[in-house]
C-alpha cells in the first residue's frame, strides 16, 4: 500500500485517538527506521521507550521465535518453562521476591493498587484503602489508574471516578503527612523520574524521606517504573539512583522488548498477598513475550547499563549547546529538553520531516531512543534537532 492508501485505511477504521505524523513506518535497523517510500529515520523515541534492543535485533528476534516454534500461549493454570525462567530473572534482577506478570504498565499498576488494598486489608480491615500519589503524575488511562494520575486535564470527560485516591505536591512532607494523618492511607504511588509529566525526576532527598515516613507508619512505598524501568536510566531501576527499595515496583514498555508485557514485582512481605481468584489475566505471563523478556534481561548487565549512562550524558552535553535550548534533564537515556521559545509539538513536527523521530511532555521535547543507539546513530538524529531548532 502507498502512504496514503495506509492513511485513508488507518482514518476510515481506526478511532481518532492518536494524532498521527504523516509517516508510515515500514522496517527499521536498530534506531534506523524507513517509511514505505524507503525514507530514512533515526528514532529517538523506541515505541515511547518499548524498543530497547531498537528494532530487528537478532538475538531478540532468536529468542522470540524459538518460543513461537515450541508454544505461542498457555494458560496461566499450567506451568511453563519460559515464563518461570523470565520470572525468576525478573526478581533476581530487581530484588523483589514475588511478580505477576501482565500485559501493560496500565495493568501493573492496577495490580499495586489491589495488592496494597488487600494488603493493608489483611493487617488492619476495612478503612484504610485510600493511595496517595504525586501531582503531575502519570499512572495509565484505566479508570482506577487515571484516577491514580495527579493531571487534571486526562480526568476530563470520565466521570464518577473511583474514590481512594489523593494527591500530593512532589517534594512537600508536610502536605503528604497531612493527607496520610487521618489514618485511611494504605500506600504511596511514585514515579521516580515523571515521564509524561515533563521527564520531571523526584529529588533523591525527598523520595528516601518517602521510604522513611512510609515504613514508620506502615504504609507500602510503591514506585511506577513502567516508563523508568528495564535499563532505560542507566540502573535496571531508576529507584536505585535514588538509594532506596519500595516494596512494590511496576514495570512495562522496555521489559517485552516490543511485545506486550508487564510486571507487579513486590518484596517477599507481601508476597503472598494476592491468592488464587484475587486477581489474574489470560494474556499475562505469555510465553513469547516472556522469551523477548528473558533475553533483555540477560543482556542487560553491568556494562550495558554504563554504556546507557555514557550515551545519556553525551546527548545532554550536546544538546544543552544547541539554539533555543534551556534545559536538559532526566536521567540515563530519557532526556526533557526544554526551549526557550519554540514550542516542544512543532520542533518534533519538523524534525519528522527531516528524518528525525521525537517526542514530547508537556512543553519539553523527550527522548527515549533504544539503549542500543549508535553514536553514528545518535550524531545523525542529533544534527536534525540542531537543524531544526536554529531555523
Amino acid at each position: 500500500m502507498t502512504f496514503e492508501e495506509i492513511k485513508q485505511t488507518a482514518d476510515t477504521y481506526l478511532m481518532p485517538t492518536y494524532a498521527h505524523f504523516p509517516v508510515a513506518l515500514d522496517r527499521g535497523e536498530n534506531a534506523t527506521y524507513f517509511d514505505v517510500d524507503g525514507k530514512p529515520y533515526i528514532d529517538f523515541t523506541a515505541g515511547i521507550g518499548v524498543n530497547v534492543f531498537g528494532a530487528n535485533d537478532e538475538g531478540w528476534k532468536a529468542a522470540v521465535t524459538a518460543q513461537l516454534n515450541k508454544l505461542q500461549h498457555t494458560s496461566n493454570l499450567y506451568y511453563n518453562e519460559t515464563v518461570a525462567r523470565a520470572a525468576k530473572l525478573l526478581c533476581e534482577r530487581s530484588g523483589f521476591s514475588k511478580v505477576l506478570l501482565c500485559n501493560s504498565g496500565a495493568e501493573a499498576n492496577e495490580c499495586a493498587i489491589k495488592l496494597a488494598r488487600k494488603a493493608s486489608f489483611d493487617r488492619f480491615g476495612e478503612g484504610r484503602s485510600t493511595i496517595i500519589s504525586l501531582q503531575n503524575s502519570f499512572h495509565g488511562r484505566t479508570i482506577a489508574t487515571i484516577t491514580a494520575t495527579g493531571q487534571a486535564h486526562y480526568h476530563e470527560y470520565f466521570m464518577p471516578f473511583l474514590q481512594g485516591f489523593r494527591y500530593a505536591q512532589a517534594g512537600d512532607m508536610a502536605l503528604l503527612k497531612e493527607l496520610a494523618a487521618d489514618k485511611t492511607v494504605c500506600a504511596v504511588l511514585v514515579e521516580v523520574i515523571q515521564g509524561e509529566g515533563g521527564v520531571i525526576a523526584l529529588d533523591p532527598g525527598y523520595l528516601r524521606a518517602v521510604r522513611r515516613f512510609c515504613t514508620e507508619n506502615d504504609l507500602l512505598l510503591m514506585a511506577d517504573e513502567v516508563q523508568t524501568g528495564i535499563g532505560r536510566t542507566g540502573s535496571l531501576f531508576a529507584f536505585q539512583n535514588a538509594g532506596i527499595m519500595p516494596d512494590v515496583v511496576t514495570c512495562a514498555k522496555g521489559i517485552g522488548g516490543g511485545l506486550p508485557m508487564g510486571a507487579c514485582l513486590c518484596t517477599e512481605a507481601l508476597g503472598g498477598t494476592l491468592t488464587a481468584g484475587t486477581h489474574g489475566t489470560t494474556f499475562g505471563g505469555n510465553p513469547v513475550a516472556c522469551a523477548g523478556a528473558a533475553e533483555i534481561l540477560n543482556r542487560i548487565d553491568d556494562a550495558f547499563l554504563r554504556a546507557v549512562r555514557e550515551k545519556g550524558a553525551y546527548i545532554r552535553d550536546k544538546v544543552a549547546g544547541f539554539t533555543g535550548v534551556k534545559d536538559v534533564h532526566g536521567a540515563g537515556l530519557m532526556l526533557g529538553v526544554d526551549l526557550a521559545e519554540k514550542k516542544a509539538a512543532d520542533v518534533a513536527a519538523r524534525c519528522c520531516e527531516k528524518g528525525l523521530l521525537i517526542l514530547t511532555a508537556k512543553a519539553a521535547l523527550r527522548m527515549l531512543p533504544p539503549l542500543t543507539i549508535t553514536y553514528d546513530e545518535i550524531d545523525r538524529g542529533l544534527a536534525v534537532l540542531a537543524e531544526v531548532l536554529a531555523e
